[in-house]
């Protein structure tokens, strides 16, 4: 049986729509045309809150001002209320990559939202002479000035939730930074043993980057406060009565909670790109540091037997299909990797941004599915870092010992003391026979067991005890 329809018209002719639809034939016709991505726009929620944010505080500013009458404002009103809070998402079809700089977008929330209002008012669907939505939905409004705007929401919601995981993340390593305070280390410059360290200040480094990450992206985040509401197509504010842009601007803060502002040029607002850009730059640095650190995980694990093996990884799944046993760091590969995807969305956005011309950039259906997308997955993916990685991570305090008594680079604590010449010649010594450091210097006779002992001593080795005091030194031509 075939199903029900209704039939809507617009300047291309005719078309059938399932009649039990809230989207109308501009929805179906991008429906057919984009059919690319197969993810409607539906996956980002904050983005469809967003949209009807906007439809809400557009028809409150046009009440306030006259040109919409009391009756329609307040179901628009309503009806963009029932979808701030959840109701008939699935009904926004369009795909996230589309052409017309967002204008399907725009007319999937104008007729979802209108024909919630046509229900309301006990009317079909459809019945766009009573309730229209380009002559009521969209009053004052262009896809110009209402998508932008409602990304720039949506980021700044969804933004909030990756800032928090982001601060989890810090504290995490915060934490075991305080575990490891009094693991010694070597330290590592260009892959070769260096001075030591704690495992301990290792980590604090983790979690200072991650706090710097914190406040570069707030920072980007304020710039998307911005809007050019009252724009309308290019900045002009077509369409649109005095005092329309401020009283927009003034209900949509009310309704979303932000600081707004509205563009000091809508001309300029209406075509610039940069408030995305330094937002995604931000995104970019964050996931590369973030990449960076898992690498560093990945080399300290590495092993077991044959690595590294300075610490160890909370074992998640078998990780070989044809050795046993084998365990591999499932959780920073899988970051690794969600940090490429970021960079490349970041790529993505500059060129969008760059590709727009005069009046107008096309292109800010892929800027807003690629922002929305890195957020979503450096959200989830700094979660399953924190809870499933770093928070189980243990340290081979044994094999860390071992490795700092043998190592050469321990000499530099004591070069204060012997001088570097003397240190040369004892490290040269020590890698040539693999004995320890200690022990040569304190045969040499240039400084006591009791005074190596208290310069070896790890807090004076990690630095977190300065030196205070030095024996004179001794010239190459003293040794023995």
């Amino acid at each position: 049986m075939a199903a029900e329809t209704r039939t809507e018209t617009d300047s291309l002719g005719s078309l059938e729509v399932p009649a039990d639809a809230y989207w109308g034939i501009h929805t179906a016709r991008a429906m057919e045309n984009f059919d690319i991505s197969r993810r409607p726009i539906s996956v980002y929620p904050e983005l469809i809150v967003a949209l009807a944010m906007v439809k809400q505080a557009a028809a409150r500013a046009n009440r306030d001002i006259g040109v919409l009458d009391a009756e329609r404002a307040d179901l628009i009103d309503r009806a963009a209320q029932r979808v701030i809070d959840g109701e008939f998402h699935d009904q926004f079809r369009v795909g996230v990559i589309q052409g017309g700089a967002g204008t399907s977008t725009n007319m999937n929330a104008n007729e979802v939202i209108t024909n919630i209002a046509l229900e309301m008012a006990g009317r079909q669907k459809g019945d766009y002479a009573w309730l229209s939505p380009n002559d009521h939905t969209n009053r004052s409004q262009s896809t110009n000035d209402v998508y932008p705007t409602a990304i720039k929401l949506a980021v700044s919601f969804v933004h909030v939730a990756l800032l928090e995981e982001l601060d989890l993340l810090r504290r995490s390593f915060l934490a075991k930074s305080v575990e490891f305070r009094d693991v010694l280390k070597v330290g590592r410059t260009q892959l070769q043993d260096a001075v030591p360290m704690t495992l301990g200040q290792e980590f604090h480094g983790f979690a200072t980057t991650m706090g710097e990450d914190l406040q570069r992206l707030r920072e980007n985040a304020a710039l998307l406060t911005e809007i050019s509401m009252g724009a309308t197509a290019i900045g002009t504010g077509v369409t649109a009565q005095p005092g329309y842009a401020e009283t927009v601007r003034r209900h949509l803060a009310e309704i979303s909670g932000l600081p707004l502002t509205t563009a000091t040029d809508l001309v300029e607002a209406t075509s610039d790109m940069g408030a995305f850009m330094s937002f995604s730059s931000s995104l970019k640095r964050n996931a590369m540091k973030l990449s960076k650190i898992c690498n560093d995980l990945r080399l300290l694990s590495s092993g077991p037997q044959a690595g590294l093996g300075e610490i160890n990884l909370p074992a998640k799944q078998a990780g070989s299909s044809i050795m046993p046993g084998k365990v591999n760091p499932v959780i920073p590969e899988v970051v690794n990797q969600v940090a490429f995807s970021v960079v490349g969305a970041d790529i993505t956005v500059t060129m969008a941004a760059e590709a727009g011309q005069l009046q107008l950039n096309a292109f800010e259906p892929v800027i807003a599915h690629s922002i929305l997308q890195s957020i979503t997955w450096m959200r989830q993916a700094m979660r399953m870092l924190r809870l499933h990685c770093v928070d189980g991570i243990t340290a081979n305090r044994d094999r860390l010992g071992a490795m700092v008594g043998s190592s050469v680079g321990v000499i530099t604590a004591l070069t204060p003391f012997i001088g570097y010449a003397a240190a040369a010649a004892l490290a040269k010594t020590a890698l040539l026979t693999g004995r320890n450091v200690a022990d040569l210097v304190v045969e040499a006779g240039l400084m006591t067991r009791e005074e190596v002992t208290k310069q070896l001593r790890p807090e004076r080795l990690s630095g977190i005890e300065p030196i205070t005091s030095a024996i004179p030194v001794m010239s190459p031509e003293d040794l023995p």
